[in-house]
């Protein structure tokens, strides 16, 4: 009686677990986003990040990429995140589009994410005024 219980309830926690983590990244840049904690962000970044923010759009290292965002939240001081739109059906892709309220305006993130060892690293944002 025990045993099939137990299988049945780890067949469970696996389906429900595996369905959480899927948004659970874009979730948590988007907290991130919200506290201008340019630092942890950037450790989701891949070595090299195509990076657009207010329309000056380059190829940077993880480290000038963490610095440019962290200049962009010393002068938008971010007030609210919330996650907009989520593409999470490849298991090798994520892509989340974020709703940033700061101090100076409302802007859109759009953040592709592509895993790599297990791990999903951003390989390209872009931070737009939002029309």
């Amino acid at each position: 009686m025990i045993k099939p219980l137990l299988s049945v309830l780890i067949f469970l926690t696996q389906i429900f677990h595996s369905g959480l983590v899927q948004g659970d990244i874009v979730d948590s840049l988007s907290a991130l986003f919200k506290s201008a904690n340019s630092k942890e962000i950037s450790k989701s970044f891949s070595p090299s990040v195509e990076l657009t923010i207010n329309e000056e759009e380059d190829v940077y290292t993880k480290a000038q990429a963490e610095q440019i965002l962290r200049d962009f939240f010393t002068k938008n001081a971010p007030v609210n995140s919330a996650v907009v739109h989520l593409i999470n059906t490849n298991p090798n892709y994520r892509f989340g589009i974020l709703s940033l309220t700061t101090k100076t305006g409302k802007f859109r993130v759009a953040i592709t994410l592509k895993k790599t060892a297990n791990t999903f690293f951003i390989t390209e944002l872009r931070v737009e005024p939002d029309k």
